[in-house]
């Protein structure tokens, strides 16, 4: 079969024809699945999978959820952009495979998962990628964070109306976010109902998230916005002996304390910093608040709240339990600012936003998994040597994406990267990395009593 074609700048014609050759536009995916190989990806899946069919020709539920994963990694933004690469040989070549689930079988393997179903499988597969996050002798930032997940239409289970700053009285869900921040890896996640509040459960999630963590590394200290000012959690933390830096929410007692700071220490000309201690309602003992006063200038915006009392000034008052100096405890909390970026690019990058089902165990055990790929990608990139942290559209764009021919010689298969996406050139050196890379497995040790 033929055709003719016609370029648009200079109407030269060109024949048009098809070939039967094995073709990928993902060629440099060769390098992640190499990854996977080497840590035992696949067969720690397929041990950790409750999920079973019965029907000899259906495909297997552990090919089928890696399948998804390889989908969400090319680009997928919803469950029916799967069929994108059901036609892709060549990258079913690369996965061993010889069918790629559909769009209607990646459904109906999460519709598989009830509450049980998420618990057998993800907390040991998040548990085993643990092992690897690398150690820290002064210890791991562990930051809390929830996010809005616009839902459309009135079929979702959970999607309620909520706060949505984007779109006001939009249905949603609220998901919660636990991450170690200098290793970009996602401890824990919930997704929540569109209605819940930011630090609802917030308590027994930190519950699970420790229990997954186990005594693998130290937690220097747990950072969190206003929206977890709780007595509850701030007491829980406390009594697992976590250091935290939360914002204070701005009550009337914060306020009135906040305004009878009398010793204010500048640190320029625009800034000072200053404490005291509060016992707010209900609290069983007074803890230190650490305020940052900012002068008001026409010239920049200042960030925090502001007081009746001292209007020339802006306010951003922290509670903590470390003993730091009031400086110290700002600049430590502002590095929190990096969860934003995770956010992102979970929601931006990997499209977390934009996977939905009617059933709400469904769509977390879909949400979940988008974390597993996160953190798979995020120990990709130190298996590989990259000397910095990547967003997972630019490791779609700057690595994965390579056209890629798939054949079979004497030799066996054959994979040949395109020069013109810089073929094995300039992924060599990642796939050598990954090749050699020494693997640290840090043990799992029992959590220290809560006394």
């Amino acid at each position: 079969m033929e055709a003719e074609g016609t370029r648009i700048f200079d109407g030269v014609k060109f024949q048009l024809r098809q070939t039967e050759q094995a073709l990928t536009p993902f060629g440099g995916l060769v390098v992640f699945l190499e990854f996977l190989n080497r840590i035992g990806f696949v067969s720690k899946v397929i041990e950790c999978m409750p999920v079973v069919h019965r029907s000899p020709n259906s495909i297997p539920p552990a090919q089928t959820w890696v399948a998804f994963l390889v989908s969400v990694v090319t680009g997928a933004r919803r469950f029916a952009h799967a069929s994108w690469i059901r036609g892709d040989r060549a990258l079913h070549g690369m996965l061993g495979i010889d069918r790629f689930p559909s769009d209607d079988t990646i459904r109906n393997l999460f519709l598989r998962f009830g509450m049980g179903e998420i618990q057998q499988f993800f907390e040991p597969l998040t548990e085993w990628m643990m092992e690897r996050v690398p150690v820290r002798v002064e210890g791991h930032s562990l930051d809390l964070d929830s996010t809005v997940f616009e839902r459309h239409g009135q079929q979702q289970e959970g999607a309620a109306k909520g706060y949505n700053p984007r779109r006001p009285g939009r249905l949603s869900h609220h998901p919660l976010v636990a991450v170690l921040a200098e290793s970009h890896f996602i401890m824990h996640g919930w997704m929540r109902s569109g209605n819940s509040g930011t630090g609802r459960g917030v308590t027994e999630f930190l519950k699970e998230a420790l229990a997954l963590w186990g005594e693998r590394g130290r937690l220097r200290v747990v950072r969190a916005d206003a929206g977890f000012f709780d007595n509850d959690l701030l007491t829980f933390l406390e009594a697992r002996s976590l250091d935290y830096i939360v914002v204070a929410r701005f009550t009337k007692s914060v306020k009135r304390e906040v305004t009878r700071i009398v010793q204010w220490r500048p640190l320029d000309e625009s800034y000072a910093v200053g404490e005291c201690e509060i016992k707010l309602l209900g609290w069983d003992r007074p803890r230190r608040f650490v305020a940052v006063r900012e002068q008001i200038r026409e010239t920049k915006p200042s960030v925090g709240k502001k007081l009746i009392d001292l209007p020339e000034y802006t306010f951003r008052v922290f509670v903590t339990s470390l003993a730091s100096a009031e400086e110290a405890i700002w600049r430590d909390y502002n590095r929190r600012a990096d969860m934003e970026n995770r956010i992102a690019e979970l929601k931006h990058d990997l499209n977390a936003d934009r996977f939905c089902l009617k059933d709400f165990n469904a769509t977390d055990a879909v949400f979940r998994s988008i974390l597993v790929l996160f953190n798979l990608l995020s120990e990709f990139r130190r298996a590989s040597g990259m000397p910095q942290h990547k967003e997972p559209g630019t490791l779609r764009s700057e690595v994965f994406l390579c056209g890629a021919e798939l054949k079979q010689e004497r030799e066996g298969l054959i994979l040949s990267l395109s020069t013109g996406w810089g073929s094995l050139k300039r992924r060599i050196s990642l796939l050598f990395s990954v090749l050699n890379w020494e693997f640290s497995i840090s043990p799992k040790l029992a959590p220290a009593p809560v006394t």
